[in-house]
């Protein structure tokens, strides 16, 4: 596998590299000794999946609060989206900037997003799934978010979306 550090710091995406044969091919995507030495949180405390039936759904852009901030590690193994990651660590020099990446299930990549950034995703087909390893036990009352929509980060989505539940469309505009 590479692991490929995006324009935030501490965020990586993984790229594998299929060794194949004629019955298919076999692929690292996770390498706990390699993403700590990395200074990446390797640990899994949960293993979570989201299902959307619809094009154009949209989930977050959602982060856990300090100290409950949490290392997701997060892959489409079924479909096609646009992954977002936004850093709002305070101290960092990147802080509300966003990358955006293409993950799907044939492309294979993913993504490791660090404490303190924020995570939301389009999907670009229907029937798109999504897994989650998650460094920290879920700590509801941690749970924040952002709009999709806020105009300080002015996304780049590659489409509107047509879905947003409700709690999303609830998020509040980052405070300036």
């Amino acid at each position: 596998m590479s692991i490929v550090e995006t324009d935030l710091p501490g965020v990586f995406l993984i790229e594998p590299e299929l060794v194949a044969d004629r019955r298919g091919f076999f692929a690292r995507l996770y390498d706990e000794k390699e993403l700590l030495g990395l200074g990446i949180d390797a640990r899994v405390a949960q293993y979570s999946i989201a299902f959307n039936d619809s094009t154009a759904t949209i989930r977050g852009l959602h982060y856990q609060q300090a100290p409950n901030g949490e290392t997701k590690v997060v892959r489409c193994t079924a479909g096609v989206l646009f992954d977002v990651v936004v850093d709002l660590r305070p101290a960092s020099p990147t802080r509300r900037r966003w990358v955006g990446f293409e993950l799907s299930a044939s492309n294979r990549k993913t993504l490791i997003i660090p404490p303190g950034c924020a995570h939301g995703y389009l999907t670009l087909i229907p029937a798109t799934e999504v897994a989650y390893l998650i460094s920290v036990p879920y700590v509801k009352t941690a749970q924040r978010g952002v709009r999709w929509d806020d105009p300080v980060l002015a996304i780049s989505w590659p489409r509107p979306p047509l879905v947003i539940g409700e709690r999303d469309a609830a998020l509040p505009f980052l405070q300036l």
